[in-house]
């Protein structure tokens, strides 16, 4: 929400008063809020979403007096409701909407007489407030200072440096386990079977970020209707990917593998029951996945999981592959933050738009890792109650960090390429947080990851003399 954002502080009338705070959107060229309850002054809210205020005559005489009024919005201006509130004796005017918050703007120089305080506040918090705290409620506004950093981004810092390093561990170990199939023919055929590695080549590369500019278009002009599909999509993936991670940790398990035979073929029981608990977890996501109380813990580990599973599945042959698609991925990123607010006709960028659901959408894309804000202000009731980090800004360095470690493998070179790449992804992270505490606006986290990690992996090729082999990937195949 590009406008002034407080805080409405409620407070119900019981022998043991129930207190709840709601987001309103001000105009702080008209009035300055508290930045404390300490100096706030509370009064009586009378409710009057019966009427929008547009003329005296709407309202009845003498319920306004030295009260805070709420109002639906209307034809007339917000002033012009506000002349009228106080020309009647109220103190404070709040105007309900139904729709999503905006800034309030008028001609506040046609009004000088107006001093009453005027916000807007969503018509749903109203209902919510009545039901929470009864009829009878007392309210007050203030405006909290925006924290300088806030302390979720430390567990969304954790979460990603945590999946990027062992999704690339995963990658090297399965790479291990391929060279030594290679070195026995016994094992080759086994191991081929086994194998649901995807290899992108420079082509498929192209191809596949051509594909993510074209979906994120269709999602910004056709959300309301592809939102579910990715939906549908997420909950399939997710739970293959977190059946294929807990399926390997199960299998260095040697208890509880006995078998059923079906149509010829042989599974363990315990992986069936695997199986079920990964759908259902799937499911009670869907079902649940507006609850903001704890949905977002199940959403970030089927996430993690999801993520994890595509850093291994999917392997990047060589350096210059990495180079072109994150190089690529930065370009995309860039432009639909920075250069679409110059094309789109609201100047909203596509990014944005998609990731917090154009036209106010309620129902949002579970392509992020979510995490509550812990700091207490404004924009965690009013838009950002959660910190965001973007699935695409851990998979795409993880492919990086996975390249790094399988080439550490095939080369016999102690981790070092895997250890320095790692380090850099965590130090992209860090920079990414500091210019967002910095320009306090949403950043896309690609713009410092891809240079930390690519220059980083050239400096420790180029400084080993192993650039060229590097560049080419190892033809370590027989």
């Amino acid at each position: 929400v590009a406008a002034d954002e407080g805080i409405l502080h409620a407070s119900g009338g019981g022998v043991a008063p129930v207190t709840k705070d709601y987001c309103i959107i001000y105009n702080s060229n008209w009035v300055s809020l508290p930045k404390t309850l300490d100096n706030a002054t509370f009064m009586a809210l009378e409710n009057l979403t019966s009427t929008v205020l547009c003329s005296s005559s709407e309202a009845p005489s003498g319920v306004m007096k030295d009260k805070a009024v709420v109002v639906m919005r209307g034809n007339c201006t917000f002033l012009e409701k506000a002349r009228i509130a106080q020309s009647l004796g109220a103190k404070m005017l709040l105007i309900a909407s139904k729709s999503r918050l905006s800034a309030i703007a008028d001609n506040k120089t046609d009004f000088e007489d107006v001093t009453l305080p005027i916000a807007l506040i969503r018509y749903n918090d109203i209902v919510d407030m009545q039901l929470v705290l009864g009829n009878e409620v007392n309210v007050t506004l203030y405006s909290p200072p925006l924290p300088e950093f806030d302390y979720s981004m430390v567990v969304i810092f954790l979460i990603a440096v945590f999946t990027v390093a062992l999704g690339g561990y995963w990658s090297g170990v399965a790479e291990l386990e391929n060279l030594k199939a290679v070195a026995s023919p016994g094992e080759r055929e086994t191991r081929r079977k086994k194998e649901e590695n995807v290899t992108f080549t420079p082509v498929t590369v192209i191809l596949f970020v051509v594909i993510c500019c074209v979906m994120l278009v269709l999602l910004y002009f056709f959300y309301k209707w592809l939102v579910y599909v990715i939906i549908s999509v997420f909950c399939l993936a997710s739970a293959m990917s977190l059946y294929n991670c807990l399926a390997a940790l199960i299998g260095e398990i040697p208890i509880g593998q006995c078998r059923v035979t079906c149509c010829n073929k042989t599974i363990e029981v315990r992986l069936i029951f695997l199986a079920v608990f990964c759908i259902a977890a799937a499911v009670v996501w869907a079902v649940f996945r507006n609850e903001d109380t704890w949905a977002w813990i199940l959403q970030d580990i089927l996430g993690v999981a999801f993520c994890l599973n595509f850093i291994k599945t999917l392997k990047m042959p060589n350096f210059k592959s990495c180079v072109i698609l994150l190089g690529l991925l930065l370009l995309y990123d860039v432009f639909f933050v920075f250069i679409t607010p110059f094309i789109t006709k609201n100047g909203a960028s596509i990014m944005v738009e998609v990731a917090a659901g154009p036209f106010g959408n309620s129902e949002k894309l579970p392509v992020v890792i979510r995490v509550p804000r812990l700091e207490h202000s404004a924009s965690t009731l009013c838009d950002l109650p959660f910190s965001l980090l973007g699935f695409g800004d851990i998979i795409v360095p993880g492919l990086l960090v996975a390249y790094c470690r399988r080439f550490d493998v095939q080369t016999r070179s102690s981790s070092v390429y895997y250890i320095s790449c790692t380090i850099a992804y965590a130090v992209g992270m860090v920079v990414t947080f500091v210019v967002l505490a910095l320009m306090k606006m949403g950043q896309p986290a690609l713009l410092y990851l891809v240079p930390c990690t690519l220059i980083t992996s050239s400096l420790v090729a180029w400084r080993r003399k192993e650039m060229k082999k590097f560049w080419k990937g190892s033809s370590y195949q027989v």
